[in-house]
């Protein structure tokens, strides 16, 4: 059974997924990734636990949150991460946003200086031109959608996750990635990633300006968004740490220990 135990909550007027482990240690605000949720956390959460208060958001319509369609871009998300630390409380907390979470998480820190603590990203679009592989690029890039929308809905999360190295999804977990996917859903999202030829521009014209501290986490062996993205990061930011894991794409699970242990130790250091 995990520890992770769901519930839902409206903000604004949205349904949000979330789940958490209260303690009275510093709060952490944890993103989920895509196509998974915040079932990502499954194999990491017990040992974050121990050093900080979790609270694991399914971004607006990623995982089970609601979708809102002016929502699905890196800068806008971004809003809704300040947002989602107002709401819950978090008074400069620790933000973690691997993979998707990497330009929302950049972009709050840029709007709303000082009110987080560090922030732990990675794994996810970060240079301009876009520098993605197979097959984020194609998600990216590509002028027709009509085969995306030909998929069935569960299409893409059983590619991802059969992409897992090394990782035996718990079927809890396979289940909850599985049913997020209805319908035409996986191709709304779409249009986040899709935005990142533009908003990625913009994002690198703010990092320089950003002084929350960022640790950059990358799997050394990551196709889908190489590690030149983490490396870039590293480069613009002022006060960045970078951490190359010996994974692929999806760090979290495939290497949970590692993963566990740089954003703990970041999470002491700061």
């Amino acid at each position: 059974m995990s520890a992770i135990q769901p519930r839902f909550r409206t903000v604004d007027g949205l349904s949000i997924r979330y789940a958490e482990s209260v303690n009275t240690k510093p709060r952490a605000l944890l993103l989920s990734p895509w196509p998974e949720s915040i079932y990502a956390y499954d194999p990491t959460w017990s040992r974050l636990a121990e050093h900080a208060s979790l609270i694991a958001v399914d971004l607006p319509g990623f995982g089970h949150s609601e979708l809102r369609e002016d929502l699905l871009s890196p800068r806008r998300m971004g809003d809704f991460v300040v947002r989602l630390a107002d709401e819950f409380g978090l008074v400069e907390p620790h933000v973690v946003g691997p993979d998707i979470g990497t330009s929302a998480a950049l972009f709050a820190a840029a709007a709303a200086p000082g009110r987080f603590r560090s922030i732990v990203i990675g794994s996810g679009g970060a240079k301009s031109p876009t520098d993605l592989g197979s097959p984020l690029h194609d998600w990216v890039h590509d002028e027709d959608l009509a085969p995306y929308r030909a998929l069935g809905p569960k299409d893409v999360v059983n590619v991802a996750m059969d992409a897992i190295e090394g990782y035996e999804l718990p079927d809890v977990v396979r289940q909850d990635y599985l049913a997020a996917y209805q319908g035409q859903r996986f191709v709304e999202q779409m249009a986040y990633v899709r935005a990142y030829p533009a908003e990625l521009a913009e994002l690198d014209a703010l990092l320089p300006g950003i002084t929350t501290p960022v640790q950059v986490i990358n799997g050394e062996r990551d196709a889908v968004v190489p590690v030149s993205n983490a490396e870039h990061l590293h480069e613009r930011l002022p006060d960045s740490r970078l951490a190359v894991v010996d994974a692929g794409h999806f760090v979290w699970e495939e290497n949970p220990d590692e993963y566990a242990r740089i954003v703990t130790e970041w999470w002491q250091a700061n």
